[in-house]
């Protein structure tokens, strides 16, 4: 005689694991096999002698498991994913070594693989860390990043190991597979996942960045307070800001690159509101029948807003740090040492 199904009134003695197993059941053959394939051994075997031993369900029961389901999943409001719960769920259903390697591609640098990353890495920072390996590993490293990378990073190691450095990679052959595995697993355990520990944005970097964004009148409403509350800080934040005024630290090569890529009419906008140096700066490298041009379209606007006006400024300096964290120009600081503004 088969067996009597599972009765609406006896649903209140189903246990959690006979649930999960009318679920599991429930669902297609696809998705339950996607279930099955993220369970450890023992769940498995718990959910399989559940799903033996339920008999016939009845149709009512099916009904109030859903809306049992629905009406849990309902009552938490919002199901909030953050690095933490996704990183306890893993570790239920995977070994400990793969969530490590998944949450490490998720929380690290931009890049699908350890060799990606590096390249997203502060040259100094990288340059600190393979300082103390061998020099062999050191020329494998710099052998996966781009060639411009790689020569930030030798410029920052001491002159005789970059030297010893330079040699490996000029006589390197082939590596085998497992080496290179050996020395990327390495990199990712030892290196990489402690990276958020060591890399940090130094908080008044963020904040100049913050005020460059800002349109004149609040940048010198918010600057002047922070002159009142901490002098030294609102120093410090001036130092690192980057304004359109700035840009007399370009040189002629790199003028000329600007001028070559930005809109001209915001150009001339942006110098309706600028100083008599920096006027003279783009004029300066601008061919006589543009540099006309230009002056006459700036006569022809009249008088412009200042928001427009800090609006294209703003345009073209971002252009300008655009440019010169590719590479494509040089900014010197205020020293008259050249380095990359990014």
């Amino acid at each position: 005689m088969a067996e009597a199904p599972i009765a609406r009134e006896d649903y209140r003695l189903l246990t959690g694991m006979q649930k999960s197993a009318i679920l599991l059941m429930a669902v297609d053959e696809a998705n339950a096999t996607k279930i099955f394939s993220i369970m450890e051994d023992d769940e498995i075997k718990d959910m399989s002698n559940a799903m033996s031993s339920l008999g016939s369900i009845s149709a009512d029961t099916m009904e109030r498991l859903f809306l049992e389901f629905v009406e849990r999943m309902a009552a938490s409001g919002v199901v909030m994913g953050t690095y933490e719960s996704t990183e306890k769920l893993l570790l239920k259903a995977l070994g400990k070594d793969r969530v490590d390697s998944i949450m490490e591609d998720i929380r690290g640098p931009a890049g699908r693989t350890t060799w990606d990353k590096l390249g997203n890495v502060n040259e100094e920072v990288l340059a600190n860390f393979l300082k103390n390996e061998y020099p062999q590993t050191i020329a494998l490293v710099l052998t996966k990043l781009t060639a411009a990378h790689a020569a930030r990073v030798l410029s920052v190691l001491n002159d005789d190991l970059a030297m010893e450095v330079i040699m490996r990679m000029i006589s390197m052959d082939s590596v085998k597979k497992e080496v290179l595995e050996g020395i990327e697993k390495t990199l990712r355990v030892e290196f990489m996942n402690n990276l958020t520990k060591i890399q940090r944005r130094d908080t008044h970097e963020v904040m100049a960045e913050i005020f460059n964004n800002f349109d004149r009148n609040n940048e010198a409403k918010f600057m002047s307070k922070l002159e009142e509350q901490a002098a030294d800080v609102a120093e410090h934040v001036r130092s690192l800001m980057f304004t359109f005024e700035d840009l007399s630290k370009l040189d002629t090569a790199g003028i000329q690159t600007l001028l070559r890529v930005i809109d001209k009419d915001k150009l001339g906008t942006a110098l309706k509101g600028a100083s008599a140096t920096i006027k003279t700066l783009f004029f300066s490298n601008m061919s006589e029948r543009a540099s006309k041009i230009l002056n006459e379209d700036m006569e022809s606007m009249g008088p412009v807003r200042l928001k427009d006006v800090d609006e294209a400024q703003m345009y073209i300096v971002t252009t300008a740090k655009n440019l010169a964290a590719k590479g494509d120009i040089v900014i010197a600081d205020a020293s008259g040492e050249d380095q990359m503004v990014y």
